[in-house]
């Protein structure tokens, strides 16, 4: 038998968001929306330690009240997993959990299914889709959807869905768990001109040949990307 694996979760928190200004700061509760999210994330029985990676000062000062574990990162990373490598580069860990600074849901138990899965030796790279998707859903760019093949592995990732590929889509979970080597691995890895061109960081991987398991769930959880997103959560939560 071997040793239990360590496991890390990483919450990335870039404070300049594109399409929502300062979202990761939005209260909730009266929280930072990102405190929320670390909170749920330390009820997950499988994570040994939980990091929000920040790049700004002002988010900080901002997590001081709430005895956020923070680790202050380099403000230019081409992405949040290239943000949760330079966390963890020195760190005794096994699997790493990037964990969405915008999903105040997240379901802690999602999160430890993530990780059960590596107890499996072939798994080195594995991320959440659900069957929880709308037509709605199958046309809004803001909605990544995954396709996948027999074995649960992913084919590909899209914003808007081909023609010929308007079935068959799940809804993609914004959370990627990795093996710590093949993080180290991903980091260094030049961007592929899909993954810029998309703004989708899980398509270095796919560009690079090398597989994603995906876990299927029914999980109904949903990131924040936009106003009208945090509207509608700060309605049911709020």
């Amino acid at each position: 038998m071997g040793f239990p694996l360590v496991n890390v979760g990483v919450i990335p928190a870039r404070l300049h968001s594109t399409r929502l200004p300062l979202k990761i700061l939005a209260p909730i509760n009266e929280k930072p929306m990102v405190a929320y999210v670390y909170e749920q994330a330390l009820k997950a029985n499988m994570l040994d330690e939980v990091i929000v990676a920040i790049d700004s000062n002002k988010t900080a000062e901002a997590l001081k009240p709430f005895s956020v574990n923070t680790v202050m990162t380099f403000s230019d990373h081409k992405s949040g997993t290239d943000r949760v490598a330079q966390v963890v580069g020195e760190m005794d860990a096994d699997v790493v959990v990037n964990i969405q600074g915008d999903e105040p849901a997240i379901d802690p138990k999602l999160i430890d299914d993530l990780v059960k899965i590596f107890n499996k030796p072939n798994i080195f790279m594995a991320t959440p889709a659900t069957t929880d998707i709308s037509a709605e859903d199958e046309l809004d760019p803001n909605v990544v959807k995954v396709l996948v093949d027999q074995n649960n592995i992913a084919m590909a990732f899209r914003r808007e869905p081909r023609q010929y590929e308007m079935s068959g889509y799940y809804r993609h979970i914004g959370m990627y768990a990795f093996r710590k080597k093949a993080l180290m691995k991903f980091t260094n890895m030049t961007q592929s001109e899909n993954e810029k061109k998309y703004k989708l960081e899980q398509l270095r991987i796919l560009d690079n040949g090398l597989p994603i398991h995906v876990l299927m769930t029914d999980y109904s959880g949903r990131g924040i990307d936009t106003e009208k997103d945090l509207k509608a959560f700060m309605e049911t939560h709020g």
